[in-house]
């Protein structure tokens, strides 16, 4: 009798079955052995055994799968997970076809049973719960599980743990919340990669749109444990920080559960958050409190937070939010699915609320990690949604940082308001690298006047003055610029271009046209030197604003950035690598491709708060040695340095790239090495070997003009002047 993915068994008839084929297999086996003997006896082909023996193996290994479906059919019966089926052929037991949909129903359905006891206080229950840890990644466990728990369950577990991790504290109990709390880990790990992978419509596990919907009335509604009141989603919320990111929650949770709970802390806290911030409020020191998750709000500490030591108290500020945004921070999807979303009856999407609404709550907690990791995840790619996203973020935080910044009595920049300025410190460098994903718009924005979004290039800038301030955000700026002009340069044609050789260099008749300056139907010296001098212009404005604006930030700052101008000074070091002879078709190892270094977990690393306290310490050091603002001017003229020297060592290797230098002898050059000779790569070059490499380039194909063509733009201040409102002091370094 066979089903929707069932097959119905007859018992006993299932267990004779069973105990015939183990039978058959080891009768099948002997006469195998006994034949064999035989025929080798006889001299005869043993061939006849040989297949013997082979269908005595299959026997045997049906056997083997009948003995453990007996045997699940068996504890099945004992737990009465299914209840079988009366038919006029007799009663037969429902078993799934395949054995780990069968064990995954048995253990989905008894950890189901364990969890609904542990929901009432049944510390056996919690502790049998552990048994089943690590299966929140089966699909079909997870099927069962959820199926049996129910949204309400789901919800109601956590809090039922919170309330006896409470319950324990209060009356001394330190052994038992010791306990507790090692239990309570567990099963929160597991419910979290159940949750993640039973509401993702791509997962196996996927429960269909109604169990979300269940979701989102439970954690609405108020649940009671004892003398303990609390909202669904602040127990949902312990489940969600505590997921470790494997399974991904998905796009579809955070647009149906995520955001609505964003909406419900916002319907809760709106009369409370608009009365911290009115005059009473504000007079009495009134802060933007959040809804906190349930640990939080009973003050047990990392008691519930798995990777945690286990430590109770007030000082874990942890908030449904937050535990929302570290599970949405598993992944792109889930970051941009939140963010992006906007709910029902709102006028601004949730990356919005973030930012503005709801942004004065972050600083309460002074938790910003989870919403940089989704920032991160969700803004920083090339797709469209990245673009978008990136594009809001800088536009909001534009607004916010303008009235922060003012012009100093020298006409520099200068801080007016340090409080605003450090509540959106902890955004600078996802906002830094969001930028840096989309360098394109900087050049956009100075050289066409465009928008990024609703920003324009004045809120590009403002933008700018928060994010450069990051140490490690202005190193991803300015790769992602360098890596900008390498592409832009690349696009150069190369010398000897013509029809003959279009297809063979990927090149159409439509760029020989554009590249043909003096229209004598080949690319010539000329041609490229002038195609160079464009590029070379249009890449020194963004350069020049960048460096410009990190330049200015710092002196509002009273500060030196020492430790930047280093950074950038590997950069010069590392950024081109080996160059190959004159004639060479490309250039050796370059650094990794246009906004590629972007992309890797080593600029994932906030390092911004080290440098703070280093710097802090730098600016009383100048207080208190009286060193003036002229000293402090001198060091910042460094990152202007730093990048002339990446722009000469990328104008040289492209003229050298472009066949600029075909005709120009290198041979017993100091700057050469190998046979065939290649020129060193810059790490390995001495100064003076790099300079004499430099002579040669400037003296035989116009590397000095050009040269002077990017420093003469990349010098000038006036744009920043504008944008920012300021009057930049003439000096020796801006000339």
């Amino acid at each position: 009798m066979t089903g929707s993915g069932f097959t119905g068994v007859k018992q006993p008839e299932f267990d004779t079955m069973a105990g015939k084929h183990t039978q058959a297999a080891g009768r099948l086996e002997q006469l195998a052995e006994a034949l064999y003997g035989e025929l080798q006896s006889a001299g005869v082909d043993t061939s006849p055994a040989l297949r013997l023996r082979e269908l005595a193996g299959r026997v045997g290994k049906q056997a083997d799968d009948l003995r453990r479906r007996q045997a699940l059919i068996r504890e099945m019966e004992q737990q009465k997970v299914s209840f079988g089926t009366s038919t006029t052929a007799g009663s037969f037991m429902e078993m799934p076809d395949g054995l780990d949909a069968a064990q995954g129903l048995l253990d989905g359905t008894v950890a189901a049973r364990a969890a609904l006891l542990a929901v009432g206080g049944d510390a056996k229950a919690l502790a049998a719960l552990q048994k089943y840890a690590k299966r929140g990644n089966d699909p079909e466990f997870v099927r069962t599980f959820l199926r049996k728990l129910g949204a309400k369950g789901v919800t109601e577990l956590p809090g039922s743990l919170a309330a006896q991790l409470r319950d324990g504290l209060n009356h001394g109990k330190s052994a038992r919340v010791d306990q507790i709390s090692t239990q309570s880990k567990q099963a929160l790990r597991m419910l979290s990669a159940a949750l993640a992978g039973g509401t993702d419509p791509k997962n196996k596990a996927y429960m269909g749109d109604d169990f979300l919907k269940q979701l989102v009335a439970q954690g609405r509604a108020e649940h009671t444990v004892g003398d303990v009141k609390y909202a669904g989603y602040q127990a949902q919320a312990l489940i969600w920080g505590a997921h470790d990111g494997k399974p991904p929650f998905s796009g579809k949770f955070m647009e149906t559960v995520g955001s609505d709970a964003v909406a419900y802390e916002k319907e809760q806290y709106k009369d409370r958050w608009a009365a911290s911030k009115d005059a009473l409020g504000q007079a009495v020191g009134g802060r933007q409190v959040p809804l906190f998750d349930l640990a939080a709000a009973l003050g047990l500490g990392s008691l519930m937070k798995p990777g945690a030591a286990a430590s109770s108290g007030k000082r874990v500020k942890a908030t449904v939010v937050e535990d929302l945004l570290h599970a949405a921070g598993s992944g792109k999807e889930a970051s941009q699915a939140l963010l992006n979303h906007t709910p029902a009856g709102w006028k601004q999407s949730v990356l919005d609320h973030m930012l503005t609404t709801r942004l004065g709550a972050f600083d309460y907690t002074g938790n910003y990690g989870s919403f940089s990791k989704v920032l991160l995840a969700g803004a920083t790619g090339q797709d469209a949604t990245s673009k978008k996203l990136a594009a809001e973020l800088t536009k909001s935080l534009a607004d916010q940082v303008r009235g922060a910044f003012g012009k100093a009595d020298d006409g520099n920049l200068k801080i007016t308001d340090r409080a605003a300025l450090d509540r959106l410190a902890p955004l600078r460098y996802p906002l830094a690298r969001a930028m840096a994903a989309n360098i394109d718009q900087l050049s956009s924005l100075l050289l066409n006047h465009a928008t990024f979004g609703k920003a324009d290039a004045t809120d590009m800038s403002y933008a700018l003055a928060l994010a450069t301030r990051d140490d490690a955000g202005f190193e991803a700026l300015i790769r992602a610029q360098t890596e900008h002009m390498k592409a832009a340069l690349d696009s150069v044609p190369p010398v000897g271009l013509e029809k003959s050789n279009l297809k063979a260099l990927g090149f159409t008749e439509a760029d020989l046209k554009t590249f043909d300056f003096d229209e004598d139907g080949r690319i010539g010296k000329a041609d490229v030197a002038q195609f160079l001098v464009d590029n070379i212009v249009g890449e020194a404005r963004p350069f020049g604003h960048l460096v410009e604006i990190r330049r200015q930030v710092m002196i509002a700052e009273g500060l030196d950035d020492k430790k930047v101008s280093e950074a950038l000074q590997t950069m010069v070091r590392d950024t081109i690598g080996l160059i190959p002879v004159p004639g060479a078709r490309q250039v050796g190892e370059l650094a990794t491709g246009a906004f590629g270094s972007l992309l890797t977990t080593q600029y994932d690393k906030v390092t911004g708060a080290g440098y703070d306290a280093a710097a802090k310490w730098a600016a009383g050091q100048v207080s208190e040695k009286g060193l003036n603002l002229d000293e402090t001017h001198r060091n910042l003229a460094d990152n202007r340095l730093a990048v002339e020297r990446l722009a000469e060592q990328m104008i040289a290797t492209a003229m050298l790239n472009k066949g600029m230098l075909n005709e120009v002898k290198a041979k017993g050059q100091p700057f050469m090495t190998g046979n065939p000779p290649t020129i060193k790569p810059f790490t390995k070059m001495t100064p003076e070997e790099y300079s004499r490499f430099l002579k040669w380039v400037n003296e035989n194909a116009r590397g000095r003009d050009l040269l002077e063509r990017f420093r003469g733009t990349f010098r000038v201040t006036s744009e920043v002047d504008d944008y920012l409102d300021l009057q930049i002091p003439s000096s020796g370094a801006n000339k």
